[in-house]
């Protein structure tokens, strides 16, 4: 049986932004030195990224929160989540079941720390919590 799936494009895209804001503010004033500190990255290696240049990696980036967010929103509506709190819990279970495992070779395969694991993580959580909110109660 197919289910009629209604997408709100509205409510995707606030979600994606607020994905992708949040993500520069994790990155930046929250976590951002404890991370490049756990990631082992230099000072000259953060500056020949930005000498590379960084707009491309924003705008993957913001496309990657936007395909995160339209695909989430397939996800609460196949549950018939309609409150925040419902939406939380969707989002929840996807970081559970996809991004814990999948982010987990961060320390497993590429050898680096705990930590940034942790901030990684972590980061994502609370993104799919606000997203799966979002797409939730506006639907």
């Amino acid at each position: 049986m197919a289910i009629n799936v209604i997408i709100n494009y509205w409510a995707v895209i606030v979600a994606a932004v607020v994905m992708y804001a949040l993500g520069a503010l994790w990155y930046s004033v929250l976590f951002g030195k404890a991370w490049a500190r756990a990631g082992k990255m230099t000072k000259e290696m953060m500056e020949a990224a930005q000498k590379k240049g960084m707009a491309w990696r924003y705008v993957l980036m913001l496309v990657g929160s936007f395909l995160t967010a339209y695909i989430l929103a397939h996800f609460i509506q196949y549950t018939g989540s309609m409150q925040f709190t419902d939406g939380m819990v969707g989002g929840f279970w996807i970081w559970l079941g996809f991004y814990v495992p999948v982010l987990s070779g961060q320390v497993l395969w590429e050898g680096k720390p705990f930590a940034y694991y942790l901030i990684n993580v972590t980061y994502y959580l609370v993104g799919l919590l606000l997203m799966g909110g979002i797409l939730a109660a506006w639907h």
